[in-house]
């Protein structure tokens, strides 16, 4: 069995790799979350879950190396974390009583042969309509600050979701059905 890198410190990407049994070696890419000038999400998203991915398996012998990279967009408009409270406040009111998507970029490379598999997934996720109050006790809890598009579905926000089409891990951070599908045709499960 190949070893698994987690080219992440997102606590939710390693609960979820935990959740389906693999145990990975976390090692933290340090490349920024910056998107280019013109670049669309899904572009965004891929782009930096390779470049993640790719850092880090430079750092190894052997191994799959994992990097991801989500975002938020709601009307065209991407976003990432909340640089600060305000930001975050924003986000959540742009977000209420309405749809938007989750994209996640996945990139695993093998670090011996530098194979590299790609996913890109899309999750639609509607939230009802949340009031100021709820907003602002929400971002009290501190949980929006470090999370594309300023919430957490595992979390309290779960409070917020009307309902999504999709895959839930994805809206997480991680999209465990099609990394499962990269894993095996890199011969981690054969």
């Amino acid at each position: 069995m190949n070893k698994i890198i987690l080219a992440s410190n997102s606590p939710r990407r390693l609960d979820l790799l935990r959740q389906i049994g693999i145990e990975p070696v976390v090692v933290p890419s340090h490349v920024p979350e910056v998107i280019k000038e013109g670049e669309s999400p899904e572009d965004a998203a891929l782009r930096l879950a390779i470049e993640k991915a790719s850092e880090v398996a430079r750092q190894f012998q052997e191994g799959l190396v994992i990097g991801a990279d989500t975002v938020v967009v709601v009307d065209g408009r991407q976003l990432g974390k909340p640089k600060d409270v305000d930001d975050a406040r924003n986000m959540l009111s742009l977000l209420s009583g309405r749809s938007h998507t989750v994209i996640t970029g996945m990139a695993v490379i093998d670090a011996k042969t530098l194979e590299q598999k790609t996913a890109l997934v899309k999750t639609t996720v509607r939230f009802k309509p949340i009031s100021d109050e709820e907003i602002n006790a929400y971002i009290a809890t501190g949980d929006p600050m470090d999370k594309a598009g300023a919430y957490g579905i595992q979390g309290r926000a779960a409070a917020f979701i009307d309902g999504i089409e999709g895959c839930y891990s994805n809206v997480v951070g991680l999209p465990l059905s099609e990394l499962m599908d990269i894993l095996k045709t890199l011969t981690f499960l054969t």
